[in-house]
């Protein structure tokens, strides 16, 4: 796929998404959210591939450049927008994003400079959050006289809980890099020269796993974390036993008992 906004690279297993307007720091306008939504089709059509043909099993994203990750949604574009406008632009940026947090596979945020409003979004959006020592977040949006659009004020509540996220929205402060980890924004902080790298070894890792097995517990985590206790609970007996009716499972187990590294196949 030819983009103009973005980077799709697959290394191995491993997909590296990389938002690519770096005089614009970044910064989401339609056109980019389009071709994000055409990169996560494909991504999920190359998670579902058979082994022999290389599916990816993690995602890393990413932005280009040493300033930012993503600065925000486009003011530029946005300024002139209608309700009615405003409405679809948001309504994108939540398709596109859920589209992100449905994937299969995990989904790594190498989050290397700003990540300010549709940014922090983009970040939250992802399974797991690490952060470059230059790292700032923030929901910046109330000092344009709006609020987040891409789902901040939702992920946000349900990651940092309500009085955090309500700190964030109300007052649009940003936070560094290692406040980000003291309040559970970021998992960890790593040098600028040693993200990519980082963000590359827990890819792999997770690429090494039975991918089913890790596609049953993201799902698990995800839907049980809006359900009871009971509920989520009774998902988690369904998905542990629907894995036993795989080649990975019989695999992986037999693996362990000849001790030697299990060759999972997806099926």
């Amino acid at each position: 796929m030819d983009f103009q906004n973005i980077r799709l690279e697959l290394e191995g297993a491993v997909a590296v998404l990389t938002i690519a307007r770096e005089k614009q720091l970044n910064a989401l306008n339609l056109a980019t959210l389009r071709e994000m939504e055409q990169a996560l089709h494909s991504l999920a059509a190359k998670a579902d591939a058979p082994s022999d043909e290389a599916p990816v099993r993690a995602l890393i994203v990413t932005g280009a450049g040493d300033k930012a990750f993503v600065a925000g949604a486009d003011v530029a574009e946005m300024a002139s927008m209608s309700p009615v406008q405003a409405r679809a632009f948001s309504g994108l940026g939540h398709a596109v994003f859920g589209m992100l947090e449905a994937l299969q596979i995990p989904t790594i945020a190498a989050v290397n400079g700003y990540a300010l409003g549709g940014g922090c979004e983009l970040a939250l959006a992802c399974d797991l959050i690490y952060a470059s020592q230059k790292a700032k977040f923030g929901q910046p949006e109330v000092n344009l006289g709006v609020i987040p659009g891409f789902g901040g004020t939702q992920r946000l509540t349900r990651l940092l809980g309500r009085q955090r996220a309500k700190e964030l929205c109300f007052t649009g402060d940003t936070v560094d890099a290692a406040h980000s980890k003291e309040i559970g924004l970021a998992l960890d902080v790593l040098p600028p020269d040693r993200l990519m790298e980082h963000c590359r070894e827990v890819a792999f890792r997770i690429a090494s796993k039975g991918p089913l097995a890790v596609s049953q517990a993201k799902r698990v985590i995800e839907w049980g974390a809006d359900a009871d206790l009971r509920s989520a609970s009774e998902m988690e007996r369904q998905a542990f036993a629907l894995l036993f009716g795989t080649d990975d499972q019989k695999e992986g187990m037999r693996a362990f008992l000849e001790k030697r590294p299990a060759r999972f196949a997806g099926r």
